[in-house]
């Protein structure tokens, strides 16, 4: 939207400038990985690992993903859990390895399949109904 002066610009800086103030003053740090394994088009297993971070992490957080927090959960993981789908599709971009095999034996056909993302430091900002998350590069 415009402001009455029309200064678009200006409006939407200042509202990126909240964002990134609010992920630098009050986030914390995890450490997050997943693996997901597929075997025979069945799920396997699937796991997620989140961790406190001891240390501060190196690096510059990249583009952030807002999740909904709607029961205003601290846990990470659950609210990571609830909007798994969302959280992978954004960090497919980052470092998701993909690793697939297919063995037949005796005119039998097996497959596996296995999504991984290795342990990778994040920025994470809990706010009253929505957690923001920038990964770090």
């Amino acid at each position: 939207m415009r402001s009455r002066d029309g200064n678009r610009p200006f409006t939407f800086s200042i509202c990126t400038l909240i964002l990134l103030t609010s992920l630098t003053l009050h986030a914390k740090e995890y450490f997050i990985s997943y693996r997901y394994v597929v075997k025979d088009a069945t799920l396997y297993n699937e796991t997620l690992y989140v961790s406190s971070a001891m240390q501060k992490c190196s690096g510059v957080p990249q583009e952030a993903i807002v999740l909904e927090n709607s029961k205003k959960s601290n846990s990470l993981k659950e609210i990571l859990l609830k909007n798994i789908d969302h959280f992978l599709s954004h960090v497919n971009k980052l470092a998701l390895d993909v690793k697939h095999t297919e063995k037949t034996k005796n005119l039998h056909n097996s497959s596996t399949t296995i999504l991984t993302l290795k342990t990778t430091c994040f920025k994470v900002d809990f706010n009253d109904n929505f957690v923001t998350i920038a990964p770090f590069k």
